[in-house]
C-alpha cells in the first residue's frame, strides 16, 4: 500500500482534547486548512468553490490503537462495550478520523495560500489532513438511515450559565463556547457535582462544573 502524506494542516480553536466537540458539525467555529507546500497551488482546488461541505480525512494525533477489540464510548456512560468499527472512537488501527464541514471560502492570496475557511470541524489545532473530497448530497446524505446506539443519546445538550463578568470576547466566539458546552464535553459516567473541569477555547480558559444537568462556567480567563 502507497504510504499516505499529510495534505493540509487544520488550525482550529481547541489546544486540548478535552473539549473538542464528539462530532463534526457541531459547533459553528470557523478553522482554516493550510495545504502542504507541495500542493500550494490554486490549480489543485479548482472548482471546489462549487460545493458547500467537504469530507476531511485526518489522522487522530493524540490517541494510540491498544490493540483491544472493543472500546467504552463516553455517549454510553464508560460501563458497556462496543466494537471499534461500531464507534467512531480516536483509538483505531490506523488512527484515521472522517469529519464534514462547510466550506466557507479559499484564501487566494494568503502568504501560505490558497487557504480554505470551513466550519464545524471536530479536531484538536494542528491535525493533520490526508485528503480533501467534495460532499455530494445526491449520494453522500441518507434521509433513513439508522444510527445504530448513538440514535439513543442524541438531542441531550444541557443548559449553560455564565458567570457575570467575562474578558473580552466577541459575539461569535461566546456563542462557539455556548454551543460547545450546550453538548456537554463530559464523559457521561461522571457526574460529581463538586468536580471541575477545564479545558481551552480559542486563546480562553474555561473552568466550568455540573449539577443536574446545568452547566455552571465558574470563570473564563484569556491566555
Amino acid at each position: 500500500m502507497a504510504q499516505i502524506i499529510p495534505v493540509a494542516i487544520i488550525h482550529t480553536p481547541y489546544a486540548s482534547k478535552f473539549g473538542i466537540p464528539r462530532q463534526s458539525g457541531l459547533v459553528d467555529a470557523e478553522c482554516s486548512l493550510t495545504l502542504a507546500k507541495e500542493f500550494r497551488t490554486p490549480e489543485i482546488l479548482r472548482g471546489i468553490e462549487g460545493y458547500s461541505h467537504l469530507w476531511l480525512i485526518w489522522g487522530f494525533s493524540k490517541a494510540a490503537y491498544n490493540g483491544g477489540a472493543t472500546v467504552r464510548p463516553p455517549r454510553l456512560g464508560g460501563n458497556k462495550r462496543m466494537g471499534i468499527f461500531a464507534t467512531r472512537s480516536p483509538f483505531r488501527p490506523n488512527g484515521l478520523g472522517l469529519s464534514c464541514v462547510e466550506l466557507v471560502r479559499v484564501d487566494y492570496k494568503a502568504n501560505d495560500g490558497p487557504v480554505l475557511y470551513v466550519k464545524g470541524a471536530d479536531m484538536l489545532d494542528g491535525t493533520p489532513v490526508y485528503d480533501i473530497k467534495p460532499y455530494l448530497p445526491f449520494t453522500d446524505s441518507v434521509p433513513d438511515a439508522r444510527g445504530g446506539f448513538a440514535d439513543n443519546v442524541r438531542g441531550n445538550a444541557v443548559r449553560v450559565v455564565f458567570p457575570s463578568t467575562l474578558p473580552p470576547m466577541d459575539k461569535d466566539t461566546l456563542e462557539q463556547l455556548r454551543s460547545l458546552l450546550e453538548n456537554d464535553p463530559r464523559p457521561h459516567y461522571q457526574n460529581d457535582p463538586l468536580r471541575e473541569y477545564a479545558f481551552e477555547y480559542a486563546g480562553f480558559h474555561v473552568r466550568f462544573t455540573c449539577e443536574n444537568d446545568v452547566i455552571y462556567v465558574e470563570e473564563v480567563t484569556s491566555l
